[in-house]
């Protein structure tokens, strides 16, 4: 079998080195030793003044709209993973749902000035499989309604655009480290801002608001996360230039042997790096999505429809709307097999039977 992604895992030893030092401390959670170590070095990987390290991409997002105190509308992507929305209204707010940009599969910029209205707060875009937004685009816009921003960059680790983080755009931007990803701590995720009290208020609500003994600071929640959580993260960024390198090789292999298939990939942000922690195509047709999968999952080599539906057209506890370009592409897009033990042999088998099916 082949599943669509596989969590990197490394050497148990390596990993049970970091435990028997918890057994020892007995400190488990409440950012222990191991979780600030973990911060200061995705810090310095990352090239980043402020990071705060939390329990998923989730609670990041709900985070950054509680600290940055939004209301109203906030304007977002319908291209998305579920959780960009629903932290929105988990938050009391409103989604307004923007359409993409056929290539990039980002939310469109030329499309935000016309859904923006005087309830509007904010505008939460996704950088989709890391693909950076137009941010340049996004920030104009942004100052010259006075709104704020903030950028779901789940998939957009190690991501830099002329030699910047990703992660330094907008007002804050998260990151999840889920087991998933490239980069993960089983369970996990980032929240930063290069607002350095903004970041300090997220620290008080990370931990129930809590600003000393028998005092409080903010609204908060229990946004932290355990030593157990950490010490994964530590051993995988030892690891994170070969993960990278070697998907880089596997996505070499499907370009290639994909070449003359009838399908498009998303254009990359010409001045941004790629982390190549997807391998998302789009397929000519539906029907030809459908008749690949159907192949694919008859020889148990599993792809993702992601994102399939709409989150516009989707949601029960949102009306449905039709966006033309996000209707459109959601019903055309694959994410074919990608993960750090996959084999070229094996990316060869899989790309030898979709163009099986589409030249019969």
């Amino acid at each position: 079998m082949i599943p669509v992604t596989k969590p990197f895992l490394p050497p148990v030893e390596e990993f049970k080195k970091y435990i028997d030092g918890i057994w020892q401390r007995q400190w488990l959670t409440n950012m222990g030793p191991l979780a600030s170590d973990l911060e200061m070095k995705l810090k310095q990987h990352l090239k980043l003044k402020h990071l705060l390290f939390v329990t998923n991409g989730t609670v990041a997002l709900q985070m950054a709209i509680k600290a940055l105190d939004l209301k109203g509308e906030i304007i977002t992507t319908p291209f998305s993973f579920v959780a960009t929305t629903s932290s929105i209204v988990w938050e009391g707010c409103t989604p307004v749902f923007v359409d993409i940009d056929e290539y990039s599969l980002n939310i469109n910029p030329s499309k935000i000035e016309a859904a923006i209205t005087e309830n509007t707060s904010a505008i939460l875009a996704t950088h989709v499989y890391g693909n950076p937004c137009d941010v340049v685009a996004i920030e104009k816009i942004a100052k010259k309604h006075k709104l704020k921003v903030i950028y779901d960059a789940a998939h957009a680790f190690g991501v830099e655009i002329n030699g910047k983080s990703v992660f330094e755009y907008g007002d804050i931007s998260i990151c999840s480290l889920h087991a998933t990803k490239l980069y993960h701590s089983t369970e996990g995720g980032l929240v930063i801002s290069q607002d350095a009290a903004l970041l300090k208020k997220m620290a008080y609500i990370r931990n129930f608001g809590i600003s000393g003994f028998d005092s409080f600071a903010e609204l908060g929640l229990n946004g932290k996360n355990s030593e157990f959580h950490a010490a994964m993260g530590l051993v995988n960024l030892k690891y994170i230039k070969r993960i990278h390198q070697k998907r880089k090789e596997l996505t070499w292999g499907y370009d290639e042997k994909l070449k003359y298939l009838k399908a498009v990939k998303p254009i990359w942000h010409k001045d941004a790096t790629i982390n190549y922690a997807y391998y998302p195509i789009v397929l000519e047709s539906e029907e030809l999505l459908l008749e690949i999968k159907t192949k694919l999952d008859g020889n148990e080599i599993f792809t993702r429809r992601y994102f399939y539906p709409s989150l516009a057209s989707s949601l029960p506890y949102l009306e449905s709307q039709s966006l033309a370009v996000t209707d459109d592409i959601s019903q055309r897009v694959l994410c074919l097999p990608l993960y750090y033990d996959l084999t070229l042999e094996e990316v060869d088998l899989i790309c030898r039977l979709m163009l099986r099916v589409q030249n019969n």
